[in-house]
């Protein structure tokens, strides 16, 4: 086979990977319910092609000279995607203090006017006691006459909480007298896969360090105010998937029937690991919504599940923040995970910014990471973003929805995260193309169908 013939069956090859590459990923985009890169990777499968069919309409050596300039085009994309340039320091990111979980919006939010909580806690934190009367004065969480209420939606949001409320007594309990001698690795092993069998996603182990553990109690189980003493050495953290239809509309609705029902599905794995860790001898908390004695995003970051990025929730390296977390702490003898700072992470979320500019009560700052408390990060406007929340009565989400690393874990996305965690050139390539397909503003998603059979 001569030059020109074999730059002839090169074009032609290169011609039907673009066709079938786009078409592909816009029929994967139907089903994503994205109409835009739909739309776009549909134009692109038809547009690529003529381009190659005018190709080969040109004389052997303007073909020969194409083929050179698309090789060393795809040469330098290839060197630019797996070069690891771009890395960025990842600075000291454990605070210096522990957190006082009264000072929690939702701990908050729950202090009823004319009771000794809510005279001791503005008595210590007068500062606060004036926003706080302000979001009271708003509809509220769940509430009907809120800005985005469904009665059927909010109806079945608040179902979905009353597990985590009713296991608030099952979080902790009796420890069974004789404590069982297991190898570290191999319960290490057998406790790991329990709870992905559970129905965990991701689940790593960590050391208990004190800055994991909130100072005093401000919501849950015990009294509201006492010291928190956890003197648990490892914590066990996992992640449930939120799912990606659901989540797609917020901040409607049924976005917050999404979140419930995975902050159920966190405290029903927790509660049962818990006790399982306890019949065998060893103490063991379960920490699920409405009582945490942890912070369970800084554990999760410790166990190796991902990094906080600019929205302040945990970024995980396949679903991005399209996660909720559940942790559980014991002295049972574990093999904690070598976690270590992912700078893909801290690079890609301080030049994406597309959290900060869809939030609507624009809580998430544009700025870079600061120190706070002594640990370098970003910290969001969380007064700002609860207010906001009191407005339309749901829990927002639009920036878990909007963020590029919360596409679906598949080929064409799990692709692309394996480029941004090796080139700062990649994560450049990837935010560009992302704006490109999805937009810089994306609309909200439709809810799954059968959803609408609650508008009828």
């Amino acid at each position: 086979m001569n030059p020109a013939q074999l730059s002839f069956v090169i074009l032609v090859l290169s011609g039907m990977a673009i066709l079938l590459g786009f078409a592909a990923f816009g029929v994967q985009s139907l089903r994503e319910r994205e109409p835009r890169a739909a739309r776009i990777a549909l134009a692109l499968a038809m547009i690529g092609p003529l381009i190659v069919a005018l190709a080969l309409l040109a004389p052997p050596l303007g073909r020969l000279l194409l083929l050179g300039i698309l090789g060393a085009g795809a040469t330098a994309a290839m060197v630019l995607f797996l070069w690891p340039i771009g890395r960025i320091a990842a600075g000291r990111e454990t605070p210096t203090i522990r957190f006082d979980e009264r000072d929690i919006m939702f701990a908050r939010a729950r202090l009823k006017p004319g009771t000794p909580q809510h005279a001791a806690y503005y008595a210590l934190r007068p500062a606060n006691r004036a926003v706080d009367d302000e979001i009271r004065k708003l509809p509220g969480l769940l509430a009907a006459h809120a800005k985005k209420a469904h009665p059927l939606h909010f109806a079945t949001a608040a179902a979905c909480f009353t597990v985590p409320a009713a296991l608030r007594e099952w979080v902790d309990g009796q420890i069974a007298g004789t404590a069982r001698e297991f190898e570290p690795a191999r319960i290490t092993a057998y406790l790991k896969g329990l709870t992905r069998y559970f129905g965990a996603r991701a689940v790593g182990v960590a050391e208990l360090r004190p800055y994991h553990v909130y100072s005093h109690i401000g919501r849950g189980s015990g009294e509201y105010g006492a010291a928190i003493q956890l003197d648990h050495r490892y914590a066990i953290a996992f992640t449930v998937e939120m799912d990606y239809d659901m989540v797609g509309p917020a901040p409607a609705a049924v976005e917050m029937v999404e979140t419930a029902k995975q902050y159920s599905e966190a405290a029903q794995i927790a509660v049962q690991l818990a006790a399982l860790i306890r019949s065998l001898g060893y103490p063991a908390r379960a920490h699920i919504d409405g009582n945490y004695r942890v912070i369970a995003p800084l554990v999760a970051r410790d166990a190796g599940l991902g990094e906080i990025g600019r929205m302040g929730l945990v970024m995980t390296s396949d679903l991005g923040p399209r996660v909720r977390l559940g942790v559980v702490t014991t002295d049972l003898p574990l093999i904690p995970d070598a976690a270590s700072p992912d700078t893909s992470v801290l690079d890609f979320c301080r030049i994406c910014k597309k959290c900060a500019e869809n939030c609507p009560s624009r809580s998430i700052p544009f700025d870079d990471r600061r120190e706070i408390e002594g640990a370098l990060r970003w910290q969001i406007d969380a007064v700002s973003c609860f207010r906001y929340w009191n407005v339309i009565g749901a829990d927002c989400g639009r920036c878990l929805t909007v963020c590029p690393y919360s596409h679906p874990a598949n080929l064409a996305h799990n692709g692309v995260r394996w480029a941004i965690r090796r080139s700062g050139f990649a994560r450049r390539a990837a935010l560009w193309l992302d704006d490109l397909f999805y937009g810089r503003n994306p609309a909200p998603r439709p809810a799954p169908g059968w959803t609408a059979a609650a508008d009828r």
